[in-house]
């Protein structure tokens, strides 16, 4: 059965990814569907208007012509309220979404639109991996560095610090929590770079496998409390990389904690999308990416990836598009019963909440 698929401009600011590359249309319209593109939406990922066009798209002119005409809406950012009332019963919406994170008016609009769900976040491989996910904590883990040695200048507000240091003056010590896959993208950034990197987590059987794949170039250590509280009295940089499939981050620095660090100090808190694993964090923007809270600088932006947009659009579409394909081809309830991958990101069906958010 041929679909209309709707893909608009991503409306957050600072957000330059788009839910479909012209590659994808292509393919799409090939096969006898009908796409229908925001005009602009690809061009922060370097996209003209010219190419979707020339892939078989038809380009609309307003932020709500995708979501009225479409069975199937590709999204990269959740829909924000003024979007979840442009949709409507039995579309499907395939998007980030991080329902744990989401404020409770917010997921409820949601729900009352009777539409379905694909969260790309939580789409599972047989080995347990997040799929879709991957290749953007990858890239988000590698820009911690780039973003830790912008904020630990002075004219920044940091400490004066050069990550690497230089001849007879020490690194920098980055503290990682998280041995996921956002920390050792980080870990690696960060080595790259020459700082002294611990990496913490409470999973020893990871730290092992840590330990063996940087070949002893960092420190790793079990991250209970006592361990927490000694880092972060010398931490030049801390970041928060704890992530629970599906749920709200637990909070694992606390105030306390923050107080301890030396005036000037960065915390990156890479698990703000899910509400954050530093009790003083809340969520910033790239044009707005630091606020300081007890002495200490907090850089807590929702949508890190967002800023490399090309890059970020070509990893996460690699990753989404196979399981995009097989919704478009087979439809959602046939393409989730024969993929359990796929089940696994399916959310919200016809308005019904299938995940368990742990409240």
């Amino acid at each position: 059965m041929a679909l209309t698929i709707g893909i608009p401009k991503e409306l957050q600011s600072d957000e330059y990814r788009v839910g479909m590359t012209p590659a994808g249309v292509s393919i799409l319209t090939a096969r006898g569907h009908t796409c229908y593109i925001e005009a602009g939406a690809g061009l922060g990922s370097g996209f003209s208007d010219a190419e979707y066009e020339q892939a078989g798209a038809r380009l609309a002119y307003t932020h709500d012509e995708p979501f009225r005409r479409a069975d199937l809406v590709l999204k990269v950012q959740r829909p924000t309220m003024d979007e979840i009332a442009l949709m409507r019963p039995g579309q499907t919406l395939m998007s980030f979404v991080l329902l744990a994170s989401m404020h409770e008016s917010h997921r409820r609009a949601l729900l009352e639109r009777g539409v379905s769900v694909v969260a790309f976040e939580l789409i599972q491989s047989p080995d347990g991996r997040l799929p879709v996910l991957y290749p953007l904590s990858q890239i988000g883990g590698q820009m911690c560095a780039q973003v830790a040695a912008q904020f630990l200048q002075n004219n920044r507000g940091g400490k004066g610090i050069l990550l690497g240091g230089t001849a007879g003056v020490p690194p920098a010590d980055v503290v990682i929590v998280g041995a996921g896959v956002v920390g050792s993208s980080a870990a690696e950034a960060f080595l790259r770079n020459g700082a002294r990197v611990i990496l913490m987590d409470r999973d020893l059987h990871v730290l092992q496998n840590a330990h063996e794949c940087f070949q002893g170039q960092l420190t790793t250590m079990v991250s209970h409390d006592f361990n927490l509280q000694r880092v972060c009295r010398f931490a030049d940089v801390l970041v928060g990389a704890v992530q629970i499939s599906g749920q709200r981050a637990p909070i694992i620095i606390t105030r306390d904690m923050v107080r301890s660090m030396r005036p000037g100090s960065l915390i990156i808190d890479m698990s703000i999308d899910q509400g954050g694993c530093v009790e003083t964090s809340r969520p910033t923007s790239h044009d707005q990416p630091i606020f300081v809270a007890e002495g200490v600088n907090h850089y807590c932006v929702l949508n890190v990836p967002g800023v490399v947009g090309r890059t970020a659009t070509h990893a996460f579409l690699n990753a989404a598009w196979p399981y995009i394909s097989q919704v478009v081809e087979e439809g959602l309830e046939a393409a989730s019963a024969a993929n359990e991958g796929l089940r696994h990101g399916l959310v919200v069906r016809e308005g019904s909440l299938l995940l368990d958010i742990g409240r």
